[in-house]
């Protein structure tokens, strides 16, 4: 069953919710008792606020607080599916739309072409490429950033090593949203930049690296991000173009 505070699966029939600590009702996903009438009807739109409500705050926090935040990170328990599933999805998502909405109805003004949009059909399915793309993407920044983390001085930890690209990822996540005007694109790159940052304070946290090694380590990082980042991007437009304007 889910907490409906927190929204994260707890086993059956626990009382108390293992990672936010809010008291669950008796019998509350339980075996042994019915869920009461309406239940069925109310708990789905609860979980789904409480859940929307945690990735909020864990956006503020992360951008505005990161270095209490990192500690806060790299303490929770959680698992690579939560963080895939609950905070890469979700923010990616909402970057996606926002370009879909920009590339199909407003246009990228080009010189001597006018207003470019593109069609729906080759939109939609550059949209689903990048999503997929992005998934993979923060998979082999994740498993570099754990390759490289004894060369660094620190310790290889799979689990850390994604939450410290996944969160290091939000600022450019969360510009993704100005992309619906494209041609504030070039302005939604720059505040992703902010991620640097993030990842320079977080390695140290979550991957035991030295602070005075840490910023070769987010260099190195970063440089791969870059490719990954180029590739994506690249598989994206052949896709829209191989679909036709």
């Amino acid at each position: 069953m889910d907490c409906p505070t927190c929204g994260r699966s707890v086993p059956d029939g626990t009382t108390t919710c293992v990672y936010c600590g809010a008291p669950l009702k008796a019998g509350e996903g339980g075996s042994s008792s019915a869920p009461p009438p309406g239940a069925g009807t109310t708990r789905v739109p609860l979980v789904s606020s409480a859940s929307a409500n945690r990735l909020v705050e864990r956006v503020k926090a992360i951008l505005l607080t990161p270095r209490t935040e990192w500690p806060v990170i790299a303490a929770e328990a959680t698992s690579a599916q939560d963080i895939y599933r609950r905070y890469v999805a979700p923010l990616v998502a909402i970057g996606i739309v926002a370009s879909f909405i920009g590339h199909v109805l407003v246009g990228l003004p080009i010189p001597m072409m006018g207003t470019v949009r593109l069609g729906v059909g080759s939109a939609l399915v550059a949209a689903i490429v990048h999503f997929v793309l992005t998934f993979a993407a923060v998979f082999v920044v994740a498993l570099i950033v754990d390759a490289l983390a004894p060369t660094f001085g620190g310790r290889k930890d799979p689990l850390s090593a994604l939450k410290v690209t996944a969160y290091s990822f939000t600022p450019g996540w969360v510009a993704a949203v100005l992309t619906v005007l494209p041609v504030l694109g070039p302005i939604a790159a720059l505040i992703g930049l902010y991620g640097l940052y993030l990842m320079y304070l977080g390695l140290p946290v979550l991957m035991g690296a030295p602070r005075d090694k840490s910023l070769g380590y987010t260099v190195v990082v970063v440089l791969c991000a870059v490719v990954m980042s180029i590739v994506v991007s690249a598989l994206t437009g052949l896709v829209a173009g191989g679909y036709g304007v």
